[in-house]
């Protein structure tokens, strides 16, 4: 897929919580093709000490109002710029990046599971929104530490049925996402999961034990986005990968996860 290099103008920057924010941002032009999971290196203006791109997962599409949306963690002085971006400023991106999620070959009415913890939900909502056009049905899990850390409920609702737990018991049922009754209760045939590694390692094993098939986009640091500096190397079965270019989204068969020198590891 052909990368670009664009200006993009912040048409709005919604602060979702304390520690996230919402950037949307529009061309000129139509936006090119983009796919759930790849993501953008963001440069950060007006920061002297950010030197290096951001990489964003691309958050959503909204192809009517030709705006790309990204979620923005705040983790540091750059994300905090980004995060202080104002409506008519102008946001440097190449994109898109990376390989991203695989959809089922044919429509698949339900048991497609989406599974994201903290910001790992990012990606998940332009996945739910690709699988609804593709004639499936997703179901959201998602995993936050308090009811006040919920992101987006509305927006993941538009797109499918959506579950939530909560660390503190808040809101959803209590525990880790991997403690959620529902994957006891119901069967899956598709699962897709980003979040933290611990997270994606148990859900990974629960896919493997009950035959699903999983993908998992992975959060390492990708500094370039194009596989030159080495920041974000994995192992997988086939050798050392660059996150950047090889994923971030990788079959659990592709990972070592699961097992190393004939045991289990998850």
């Amino acid at each position: 897929m052909k990368k670009y290099l664009m200006d993009l103008k912040v048409v709005e920057n919604q602060r979702l919580h304390r520690d996230y924010s919402l950037l949307k941002l529009t061309a000129d032009e139509a936006l090119p093709e983009m796919w759930p999971g790849q993501f953008a290196e963001v440069r950060v203006d007006g920061s002297p000490s950010t030197f290096l791109r951001r990489p964003v997962s691309i958050h959503y599409i909204n192809r009517q109002a030709n705006e790309l949306w990204l979620l923005i963690r705040l983790a540091g002085e750059g994300t905090r710029r980004l995060a202080a971006c104002r409506a008519g400023e102008t946001v440097n991106l190449i994109l898109p990046l990376g390989k991203g999620f695989t959809l089922p070959q044919t429509p698949v009415r339900s048991g497609i599971l989406l599974v994201g913890g903290g910001v790992g939900v990012a990606p998940l909502l332009f996945l739910g929104e690709t699988l609804k056009q593709h004639g499936c049905s997703p179901t959201f899990l998602l995993g936050f530490r308090t009811r006040n850390d919920i992101l987006q409920l509305e927006d993941f609702r538009s797109k499918g049925t959506v579950y939530v737990t909560t660390e503190d018991g808040s809101a959803g049922e209590k525990g880790f996402v991997t403690d959620h009754s529902i994957l006891q209760n119901e069967r899956f045939e598709w699962i897709y999961v980003c979040g933290p590694k611990p997270m994606m390692m148990a859900v990974a094993r629960y896919a493997a034990q009950t035959g699903a098939k999983c993908e998992v986009s992975l959060e390492n640091t990708m500094a370039c986005g194009i596989g030159a500096c080495l920041c974000c190397v994995e192992r997988t079965t086939e050798g050392h990968v660059c996150v950047c270019t090889e994923g971030p989204v990788f079959n659990i068969n592709r990972l070592e996860w699961l097992v190393r020198d004939g045991k289990q590891q998850c």
